[in-house]
């Protein structure tokens, strides 16, 4: 499945992730922080979008809350005031990259 994303086209899953890391850069990732309901990336927003990036590009796999937490320099409380929905889940999508495993 395909979608626009301010300017770009993209490949998606049922779910709205993108399929394809390659294609993501941060004009879409605010695209779809604000169609969560995010209206501004702030800086401790990037850095956790980054680090997600970064562990899943390196690994192929993103990192669990509880690691997210521990690693990234951001509290699972201020992960969760960043990202109410779900901080690994949304940071991953923004972030253009697959659902971490055991996300719901």
């Amino acid at each position: 499945m395909t979608t626009t994303l301010s300017t770009d086209t993209v490949d998606v899953d049922g779910e709205g992730f993108l399929t394809n890391p390659e294609q993501w850069n941060e004009q879409i990732a605010e695209t779809i922080a604000a169609e969560n309901g995010i209206a501004e990336l702030t800086d401790r927003h990037w850095l956790v979008v980054r680090f997600m990036r970064e562990r899943f590009l390196g690994t192929g796999t993103a990192p669990s809350i509880r690691s997210l937490g521990k690693e990234s320099g951001v509290p699972i409380k201020e992960l969760y005031q960043l990202f109410p929905e779900g901080p690994a889940k949304l940071a991953a999508k923004i972030g253009g990259i697959p659902k971490p495993k055991g996300c719901i």
